[in-house]
Formats: C-alpha cells, sequence, structure tokens
C-alpha cells in the first residue's frame, strides 16, 4: 500500500499548525493506521510535543538525514503511541538552506528521503516551518495532500494568497501530484462573532476546500505540549481531542488524504 504523505503548511506563525501535526497524527494512529510524524521545523515542537527527549536525538535527527550523514531510518523515534513513530527535528536545521544553496535538484531532497524508507506507514505527517523556504518547498515537492490551518482571526487571509501562489507553482514545476486536501479553521471561538465572520467568508471563497471539522481554541490543546503528550493522550474526552479525532475521520471517509 503506498504511503499517503500530507504537508502541514503556513507561513504566517501561531495559527495552529504544530497542535495540528500532533494531533492528527496521534489521532490517525489510534485509527490503527500506522503514521509517521516528520518534524521539519527547526523549532522542534512537533518533537517535544509529542515527548521526544532532545537530549537523546543530537545524532539521529532530520537534519543528519538530509546532510547524508545517516540513513533516514535510523531517525525514527517511538512515541507515546505504538502506532506512530517520530523523526525528530533540532535547530540545526536552521543552516541547512545555506548549506544546500548550490545543490542541483535541492527541492526533491526530503521526497528521495522518503523514497527509501519501507512501506510500513500508511500516512507520513509533515510538520512543517512558518515559512516558504527550503525546507517548507522540499515537503510540498515529497507531499501528496496538503493541509492549511487557518486561524479564525482578523488577519486569517492575509499571506493566504501568497502561500497559495506557492502551491500553483510547486504544482506546475516540481509535484504535479500535490492535492490541497483542505484549508482547516483552527482556533475557533464559538462566543466571538469575528470567528463566525472568518467562517463564512472562507467557506464562501474556498468553496468545497474547507473542512467541516473546526478546530475550537481549548484549553486543554494548549496543555498538552508542556507534558509531551498529544491532546487524545492528555485529555480524550476535551473538545480539542474531539476536534482533532474527528478531521482524521473526515480524511479517511472523504478521500481528503
Amino acid at each position: 500500500m503506498k504511503k499517503k504523505i500530507i504537508s502541514i503548511a503556513n507561513q504566517k506563525g501561531g495559527v495552529g499548525k504544530t497542535t495540528t501535526a500532533i494531533n492528527l497524527a496521534a489521532s490517525l494512529a489510534v485509527a490503527e493506521k500506522r503514521t509517521l510524524l516528520i518534524d521539519s521545523d527547526p523549532q522542534g515542537n512537533s518533537s517535544s510535543g509529542v515527548g521526544i527527549d532532545r537530549s537523546k536525538i543530537r545524532e539521529k535527527n532530520l537534519y543528519q538525514a538530509i546532510i547524508g550523514k545517516i540513513p533516514l531510518a535510523e531517525t525514527l523515534h517511538v512515541s507515546p503511541l505504538p502506532s506512530l513513530t517520530v523523526i525528530p527535528a533540532t535547530q540545526d536545521l536552521i543552516g541547512v538552506e545555506v548549506e544546500f544553496v548550490q545543490l542541483p535538484d535541492r527541492e526533491q531532497k526530503l521526497k528521495q528521503l522518503l523514497a527509501g524508507l519501507p512501506d510500513d506507514f500508511e500516512f507520513v505527517i509533515i510538520d512543517c516551518p512558518p515559512s516558504l523556504g527550503f525546507l517548507t518547498i522540499n515537503a510540498l515537492v515529497a507531499s501528496d495532500f496538503l493541509i492549511i490551518p487557518l486561524q479564525c482571526e482578523y488577519f486569517a487571509m492575509e499571506g493566504l494568497s501568497q502561500l497559495l501562489n506557492t502551491v500553483r507553482l510547486v504544482q506546475n514545476r516540481l509535484n504535479p501530484g500535490l492535492t490541497l486536501s483542505g484549508i482547516l479553521l483552527t482556533m475557533f471561538d464559538t462566543r466571538n462573532r469575528l470567528s463566525h465572520r472568518v467562517e463564512e467568508e472562507v467557506r464562501k471563497y474556498f468553496a468545497g476546500k474547507v473542512f467541516q471539522t473546526i478546530i475550537p481554541r481549548n484549553v486543554r490543546l494548549s496543555e498538552s505540549p508542556s507534558h509531551g503528550l498529544p491532546v487524545l493522550l492528555y485529555d480524550i474526552t476535551s473538545r480539542g481531542a474531539v476536534s482533532y479525532m474527528e478531521l482524521a475521520r473526515e480524511i479517511l471517509n472523504n478521500g481528503r488524504g
């Protein structure tokens, strides 16, 4: 079975991108789908958010594989969930764009690495950094699908057109198979009129490309990373946990990933 590779990307920070990567990956794993979470963000928040001890990954992380020091298979780390495996990130990734500036086909590096992985995984979730640089382009080139988390705030649409233009360039020149799985509305506050207005506008302008599932503002979602746990292991009854399980169900049932 061919693994499905999904990038979670938005060059805007603070939109729930890492929260989505962690909790979608965990929800797919709980649904008994063998899932790999790749932390492609030098901040390494996806890694720590699933309990990876940074002191134990200095020689076995995504950077070491990208520079060719070790095979990608040696960077695999276990998580608290049996069906979820993690490739962690370190701050060393910051320098990779400069190191590969002269490399031909540098946009293909992650795709080439993933091609060497055994077909043990049904889903690969890539947490991208908040930029449209080397690491995000590599993730988009390697992916079958893209999910764009969009915060339900005043400046929600700002930067979205730039991201979509980049996606079109990648589709035209580097990865014609890349599909926009959907825009995911995050940090939704039911008491806030603005959240409802943003939802209305996004659904109007991107008809058919917005997930039905909406991720609410939720204290448990905010707390769980500090415990090194996906929210469904921290508080499975919370609205945040339920929402991400609904998102996984929507992806599995509607062919959006």
